[in-house]
């Protein structure tokens, strides 16, 4: 019995002494499935299929001519030369309007037609100081008569004198008033009274305004009728007081009137920069020629303009490629095969979808930048800093 259990109890001893010296196989460290982070935080990696989902494409900075605008506001306007103001010399009623708003007059064309006894009573006192007139001339020559025979005093000689030089400028001054009135003085030599006299436009031009009607009474002060000249239409626009240095003479405007309900870009050009500030505002105004000279515009139109006002060549980029975040602009531009890195940039004038570029950083015209899908990247470069966080 004890032969048998001698071998039973040896292989027992020897299971239980390898099961005491086995090792476990070693854990993996955490640390080392983990991928190395991204060192520089305006850097971005993609593969190349989101690059092509995203349609990203890169190249080199376009130097272009840019021009710098200045922005001002304004209307359409005539010179005060091409627009006039028709007034009564003497109050008086309105017998008949001539005209209507819009309607083309000329030069000295009738507008309207008033009335009332002073111009009778004007016209009575010429014609009685031209006879006058007369009496004295011929009351003059017989005193000069004898006073050559040394027969008449001298102070009536002298009294003769000075009541014909009197009532001579009584009677020019009479004359200049009818004149004045629009009164002919030839018909009214003949004895052609006229109870009515006619109001004219002083230029050709279109009637702004009418302001009477048949049988209301107007003073001198009032403006009854009001023409405007178009052949010599221009830009009045206001300049703010920081950009007003650098409007120059000559240079080009493109301005839109709002009015048209279209976005096409008239052209104008600078002729005439005012030299001292408006009262109402700390603006000074700038007048421009339309060119070319149009017709299908009226004064008093509102505009908005920009006065391009200098030109230089610099970087540009498309306006897509141009990140805007706030007070501050981004670029991204390659560094090698699936990699971008995020730049700042200062951006300048805006033409025909392209935008100046000032890069804040160093970069060389060989640098490879995106100009297009640089939202794209910019959004990867998000999704990938909240990530961290």
């Amino acid at each position: 019995m004890r032969y048998i259990l001698l071998p039973f109890l040896t292989g027992l001893l020897a299971a239980c002494g390898s099961d005491t010296t086995t090792t476990p196989p070693a854990a993996t460290s955490p640390e080392s499935a983990t991928p190395a982070a991204t060192t520089n935080p305006d850097e971005v990696s993609i593969s190349p299929a989101q690059a092509q989902a995203a349609g990203l494409e890169t190249g080199s900075f376009a130097w272009k001519n840019m021009t710098t605008d200045v922005q001002a506001n304004g209307s359409i306007d005539v010179p005060p030369q091409n627009q006039a103001s028709v007034s009564a010399v003497m109050g008086g009623y309105v017998q008949s309007v001539e005209v209507l708003p819009g309607q083309q007059v000329s030069r000295g064309g009738i507008v309207a037609v008033l009335r009332h006894p002073d111009y009778l009573r004007l016209q009575q006192d010429y014609l009685q100081s031209k006879a006058r007139v007369t009496f004295l001339q011929k009351e003059l020559q017989r005193q000069q008569a004898l006073d050559a025979e040394d027969v008449g005093a001298k102070r009536k000689l002298q009294q003769a004198q000075s009541d014909y030089a009197s009532e001579q400028a009584t009677l020019r001054t009479t004359a200049a008033q009818l004149r004045m009135l629009g009164l002919s003085i030839s018909r009214l030599d003949r004895g052609d009274i006229s109870p009515t006299v006619p109001l004219v436009s002083p230029i050709k031009g279109y009637v702004k305004t009418v302001n009477i009607n048949p049988g209301q009474f107007v003073n001198p002060q009032d403006v009854l009728v009001e023409v405007v000249d178009r052949s010599d239409l221009h830009l009045e626009l206001k300049v703010f007081e920081r950009d007003i240095a650098r409007v120059k003479v000559g240079q080009h405007i493109l301005f839109k009137i709002p009015s048209r309900g279209s976005n096409e870009d008239l052209g104008a050009r600078v002729f005439l920069v005012g030299k001292a500030f408006n009262d109402d505002a700390r603006t000074v105004s700038v007048h421009a020629h339309l060119e070319p000279e149009r017709d299908d515009v009226l004064p008093g139109q509102y505009v908005s303009a920009h006065i391009q006002t200098a030109g230089a060549r610099q970087r540009t980029l498309p306006e897509d490629a141009v990140i805007q975040a706030g007070e501050l602009s981004y670029i991204f531009a390659q560094t090698k095969a699936g990699s971008y890195r995020r730049y700042k940039v200062r951006t300048g004038a805006e033409e025909n979808g392209d935008v100046a570029i000032t890069p804040l950083e160093p970069l060389p015209d060989t640098t490879r930048v995106v100009r297009h899908g640089a939202y794209f990247l910019d959004a990867e470069l998000k999704k990938g800093q909240d990530t961290e966080e």
